[in-house]
């Protein structure tokens, strides 16, 4: 199995919360180690700062304004649009408004503001060991620098802000002496309101001044028009009167007196048409109009009507000859012929008439006929005229545009109005704005945490170490064997001075005792078949604690009645010779060699019972002993005189005989010391025991703190000692 194979739970793993929670037990240490130097740097930094003070004062841009003068202004006001406002904030923390405070209450005499005048501080020293000593006061000083830098440090101090959404913005400053910061917050908010005054009257002055200027420019353009077309109406006899040029009005006046002459023609023609149509249709002239409307007609037809009933009454009663029949007859003769004579007159009176109607409209007509031609000769100087007349009058209109405007900006002089107003003057602050010990405090501890928490799972990233035998299924897919607690962590305080390899002997029931016994019993399970099992303890690096395993594994097996043999495998180190205190002699080298018999080397355990093949103390190591045939021939007799045969073989990544021995075993344990042994070697480890063909029963963590993992290690048996431990009664 190659290191990077992974079991698919690996690969559907879930978010464990347990899991996590075990973690940050483990690294609670470190946690709040960093916690608590992050928070108190952060409370410690604190307290050691000044404590300043911040004043506020509460400025609205007005919505509505007051037209005293009822006239467009020079400088509009503004529009209150979001825009608007926050270009208005960054107007008040332009450097500019800045400065206007500065000069207006004089900070660059203070010291908290200038650095010329502040007295020397503790840095001064650091200052001038680093070559950059503070510049002392001169008179070469730079004055102007000086006050740029004090500008800068009042503009620090400003902070300015939109209220949400609304018109309005809050002005605040940051003083040591709290009634400065409300002097200079109050002042920044006066001189805010003072500069768009200033602004305004600015402007309308400007303006002022630019349309005075020009309107004595354009009274002189107005003038010289108005007298280009005088001179020109002069000089070419187009005299006028209301607009008209006196030929235009006559020719007007022509012809109204001839429409009003034909006019007069044409009646007066139809009136006497009228009546020769009726005398020549045999009329008496009765019906003619003019002898209707005549009143001597009248009063003569009213003369004749009683006469004309006398005769008639006459003519019944008496003779046409009767005397006052005949004298009557000749009265109403002489009135008709009265009658008849005043048609007459009216007729010729309507003929005379015609005629002067006639005669007049011809004398209209041949006026108006003069005038035209008078007119017709002055068409080319009314087209020059009317020129002249059009650059007069743009003249005198831009004129009065400008003469309006300027009235206007003259009447609005002392009436400008700021576009905002103070709603709340800055109050003197009766606590301190920072430092604020309760802000600081949990801000060390959200820093404190956060630093602790992010250097805790660094830490745990950073651990390559295997800890949990969910670990080894979980991250490298081998199966965990158990776990081999650290025997200082289970002994009695009586035991503790008792080495780990005879704890198992002088307390079996102990919890290191059982560990091995969980590992005999998977053995078991795992490797059957004739004769004895054997079995190769390894490890990936050096110092994972297999010698003492292999011992108390063997131990152990012997206790529960089986014939063990303890091979010790390791030609470099001797563990278990060395462990168990056997030196000299011959031992397994002398046996593959044939030097000296298998029952003259080995060697019992008077403790338990095991018995153990040794390594001499001058066993050179250059031979392939393990992979030579006398080795395979060894292990099948040993097999026919033990039911468990243990070797404790070298590191594998280390020496090649530790893969060389496990190839010849029934199993292999591959063993790995408890957060130690990096996962990449164990799995190396494992590869390389796969390539090897040897059969990997499994990989136990062994130095395991119980105590530890029981508090810590959520995915492991021991994480339930405390609940089995009573069961170990030593």
């Amino acid at each position: 199995m190659s290191s990077t194979d992974v079991r698919p739970e690996a690969a559907a793993e879930e978010i464990d919360i347990r899991r996590m929670l075990a973690r940050f037990r483990r690294r609670f240490r470190l946690f709040a180690a960093v916690a608590g130097v992050v928070a108190g740097a952060v409370l410690g930094v604190a307290l050691i700062q000044t404590p300043v003070y911040t004043a506020t004062a509460s400025l609205q841009i007005n919505t509505r304004q007051a037209q005293v003068v009822d006239s467009r202004a020079v400088l509009s006001g503004l529009n209150a649009e979001t825009g608007v406002v926050d270009t208005e904030v960054e107007v008040l923390k332009s450097p500019e408004l800045a400065a206007s405070v500065v000069d207006a209450l004089n900070l660059t005499a203070d010291p908290e503001f200038s650095a010329r005048l502040r007295p020397p501080g503790r840095m001064d020293g650091v200052f001038e060991r680093l070559g950059r000593k503070r510049a002392a006061p001169n008179a070469e000083t730079d004055l102007r620098a000086e006050r740029q830098a004090v500008v800068d440090a009042v503009g620090r101090r400003l902070s300015v802000r939109r209220v949400g959404l609304t018109y309005s913005m809050t002005v605040g400053f940051t003083a040591q002496d709290p009634a400065k910061a409300a002097r200079v917050a109050n002042a920044f908010a006066e001189r805010y309101l003072a500069s768009q005054l200033q602004a305004k009257f600015e402007a309308n002055d400007q303006a002022n001044r630019f349309l005075a200027s020009r309107l004595d420019d354009l009274r002189g353009q107005v003038e010289a028009a108005e007298a280009a077309v005088s001179d020109y109406r002069i000089a070419n006899d187009l005299l006028s009167a209301q607009g008209a040029t006196l030929t235009e009005q006559e020719i007007s006046a022509y012809n109204q007196q001839l429409a009003a002459a034909r006019t007069q023609e044409a009646e007066q023609e139809a009136r006497l048409r009228t009546a020769r149509a009726q005398l020549a249709s045999g009329s008496t002239g009765d019906d003619v109009g003019e002898a209707l409307n005549s009143p001597v007609i009248r009063e003569l037809r009213a003369q004749r009507a009683p006469i004309s009933a006398r005769v008639a009454d006459m003519g019944g009663r008496y003779g046409p000859l009767h005397p006052d029949l005949v004298r009557a007859r000749r009265e109403l003769a002489d009135i008709d012929a009265q009658i008849e004579g005043e048609i007459r007159r009216l007729i010729s009176n309507l003929e005379a008439q015609a005629g002067v109607a006639r005669q007049r409209a011809v004398s209209v007509q041949t006026s108006l006929g003069a005038a035209r031609d008078a007119l017709a000769s002055n068409s080319a100087a009314s087209v020059r005229l009317r020129e002249l007349e059009g650059d007069a009058q743009a003249a005198r209109a831009v004129y009065q545009a400008f003469l309006d405007r300027y009235r206007q900006t003259t009447a609005q002089t002392g009436v400008e109005q700021a576009d905002a107003r103070i709603i709340s003057r800055a109050s003197i602050p009766a606590a301190p704005s920072s430092p604020k010990l309760l802000l600081h405090l949990l801000l060390g501890l959200v820093l404190g945490g956060g630093a602790g928490l992010a250097v805790a799972i660094i830490a745990e990233n950073l651990d390559a170490g295997v800890g949990t035998a969910e670990d080894l299924e979980r991250r490298l897919g081998l199966p965990a064997l158990g776990s081999i607690p650290l025997a200082a962590s289970v002994a009695e305080p009586a035991d503790r001075a008792v080495a780990p390899i005879d704890l198992v002997v002088k307390r079996p029931l102990s919890a290191f005792a059982e560990a091995f016994r969980a590992m005999r019993a998977a053995i078991n399970h795992s490797v059957q078949g004739p004769g004895g099992r054997v079995v190769v303890l390894t490890s990936a690096l050096p110092g994972e604690g297999k010698t003492t395993a292999a011992i108390a594994l063997a131990r152990v097996s012997a206790q529960a009645g089986l014939r063990v043999l303890l091979l010790d495998g390791d030609l470099r180190r001797r563990g278990a010779t060395r462990a168990l205190g056997l030196h000299g002699g011959p031992g397994l080298v002398e046996a593959l060699r044939g030097e000296a018999a298998l029952e003259a080397v080995l060697t019992r355990d008077a403790a338990s019972g095991v018995q153990i093949l040794t390594l001499s103390n001058h066993a050179p190591v250059g031979e392939d002993l393990f992979g030579s045939a006398a080795m395979g021939a060894l292990i099948i007799r040993l097999r026919s005189s033990f039911d468990l045969i243990l070797m404790d073989a070298p590191p594998v990544l280390a020496v090649a005989d530790g893969r060389t021995l496990a190839a010849r075993a029934d199993a292999v344990i591959l063993l790995a010391r408890w957060r130690r042994t990096p996962a990449r070697a164990v799995a190396d480890a494992a590869r390389l025991l796969h390539q090897s063909g040897a059969a990997l029963l499994g990989v136990a963590l062994t130095q395991v703190d119980v105590n530890a993992q029981a508090r810590q290690g959520y995915g492991d048996a021991g994480f339930y000692y405390g609940q089995y431990r009573r069961y170990y009664i030593g």
